[in-house]
């Protein structure tokens, strides 16, 4: 069910890449032409909003109801190959935003921490967190014009396929200022934690590297 927004819409941009319709489909396939449009019109948040319902209503939790296993947890697909992305094809994967991963040397050592991000239009990943969190204090060098190196990495996992893709972002970590607020807040990125998350911090890319998982 969790994958059944992402399976309607690979449907869809198959049968019209064919020039198939909804009826012609269903009569190749041996299904009811109503059953492709229940599948092909479902979106994962309407599929997970339902599970939602159903699992409150039976005492249980989502990811229960789901059995959704970690992602990455089933087996390899045959004929895998894993090939390099070049930077142009980096930046578009990871342009929808989302959520990814910023890793960095704390206070505690070695930390990896999920934020939602967006990508500014000169390609800076942009994110928000809490004035004097972990991700503010732990990042700051005290020494003006001098920045820590982070990494930030995005990932999308294909269960259904065994495919997937992974981006990997290096560059240099500044915290931004009321001054420059306002062309980073184009962006629109919204954190889904809540409270004060008014700190806006920017990752300007050295180097862009990535992977894909092709699958025959």
């Amino acid at each position: 069910m969790s994958d059944l927004g992402s399976l309607g819409r690979r449907i869809a941009e198959r049968r019209e890449s064919l020039g198939l319709t909804r009826e012609e489909l269903a009569t190749r396939a041996g299904v009811e032409a109503a059953y492709i449009g229940y599948l092909e019109e479902q979106s994962g948040a309407a599929a997970r909003e339902t599970a939602a319902k159903l699992a409150a209503a039976l005492d249980a939790t989502v990811r229960e109801l789901l059995d959704e296993a970690p992602a990455g947890a089933g087996a390899a697909a045959p004929g895998a190959d894993l090939v390099e992305l070049d930077e142009k094809e980096c930046l578009r994967l990871i342009s929808p935003g989302g959520v990814g991963r910023i890793a960095f040397e704390g206070r505690y050592g070695l930390t990896v921490l999920p934020v939602n991000y967006r990508l500014s239009d000169v390609g800076a990943i942009v994110f928000r967190t809490t004035p004097g969190g972990t991700t503010d204090a732990d990042l700051r060098t005290g020494m003006e014009g001098v920045e820590y190196k982070v990494a930030f990495e995005v990932d999308s996992v294909e269960e259904l396929t065994g495919g997937g893709w992974s981006v990997l972002v290096q560059g240099s970590l500044h915290h931004v200022t009321d001054e420059e607020e306002a062309a980073v807040a184009a962006t629109g990125v919204q954190p889904w934690a809540g409270g004060d998350r008014r700190q806006y911090l920017r990752i300007t890319p050295s180097r862009v590297t990535g992977r894909r998982i092709t699958t025959d």
